[in-house]
């Protein structure tokens, strides 16, 4: 998947105001970061580098995994495919949102 791809599959899961209140960087290293603020009605999307509750950190390839089922966050994250910074709560609740 690409940028926009994953942006957008992310809009439709986390695009529905109240869904997701908090704000969250997908950082995809050199492939670039996705910056969602779920605190605004609508919520915005950019591909800036913005402080947020939490922050993913993988590359294009295993995030596209696992919002296809393919990989299992939890497992991606325990060998190191993904690694999060901030709120682990909110992390693990984001990931149910994924999932759904």
């Amino acid at each position: 998947m690409t940028l926009d791809e994953i942006n957008n599959k992310l809009a439709s899961k986390l695009g529905i105001p109240g869904v997701f209140t908090k704000t969250v960087l997908f950082d995809f290293e050199d492939d670039g970061k996705i910056h969602i603020d779920g605190t605004q009605d609508p919520v915005i999307f950019s591909h800036d580098e913005k402080d947020a509750d939490v922050t993913l950190v993988t590359n294009l390839e295993n995030f596209s995994k696992i919002l296809s089922g393919e990989l299992d966050p939890n497992f991606a994250f325990m060998t190191g495919k993904l690694k999060v910074r901030g709120s682990m709560g909110l992390a693990l609740r984001l990931n149910a949102l994924l999932e759904s």
